[in-house]
C-alpha cells in the first residue's frame, strides 16, 4: 500500500526561521481538539521570553471559540491569517516539499503508524542538524 489516501493529518510544523528547527506532530484527525494540543506543544517548546508568530490559513478549526480564547490568554502569540483560498509559498511549504521528496515519495507504507514513524524520524534527523532556509533570488527575480 502506498501513502495515497491514508496520510495522517499533520499540522504544519512550527518552524524556527532563524535555526531551521521544526516541531512536528501528526494526528488522526484535524479538529479543534487536536489543533489545541498542537498549540500546547508549541507553547511548551518555545522559550517564554520569545514571541510566537503563528501564520495559518483560514481553516475553520483555526478560528473556533476554543482557539480564540486560548490565543487571547497568550499575549506573546501573534496570529497572521493568510487570505482565504490563497496559495502561498513559504518556508513551511518548502519543509513539506523536502519531507515529501526525501522520505515519503520513496516509501511504501503498510500502515498509518509506519508513515507517522517515518515522518517523525525525518523531523528528528532534520533537527539534529537544522539549517534555516535561505532565499536565493530577490523579489524582482
Amino acid at each position: 500500500m502506498t501513502t495515497k489516501g491514508m496520510a495522517p493529518h499533520c499540522c504544519s510544523p512550527p518552524l524556527d526561521i532563524a535555526t531551521g528547527r521544526v516541531i512536528g506532530k501528526c494526528y488522526g484527525r484535524h479538529r479543534t481538539a487536536e489543533f489545541r494540543k498542537f498549540l500546547d506543544e508549541i507553547e511548551a517548546a518555545v522559550p517564554r521570553k520569545l514571541d510566537v508568530h503563528l501564520v495559518m490559513d483560514n481553516y475553520v478549526t483555526h478560528k473556533t471559540p476554543m482557539i480564540r480564547r486560548w490565543l487571547a490568554k497568550r499575549p506573546r502569540w501573534h496570529v497572521h491569517l493568510t487570505p482565504t483560498s490563497s496559495s502561498w509559498l513559504n518556508q513551511v511549504e518548502r519543509f513539506f516539499a523536502l519531507l515529501t521528496d526525501k522520505k515519503i515519495r520513496r516509501g511504501v507504507y503498510r500502515s498509518v503508524a509506519a508513515l507517522r514513524a517515518d515522518i517523525a524520524s525525518f523531523i528528528e534527523r532534520h533537527n539534529a542538524d537544522p539549517k534555516p532556509f535561505r532565499w536565493t533570488k530577490s523579489a524582482d527575480e
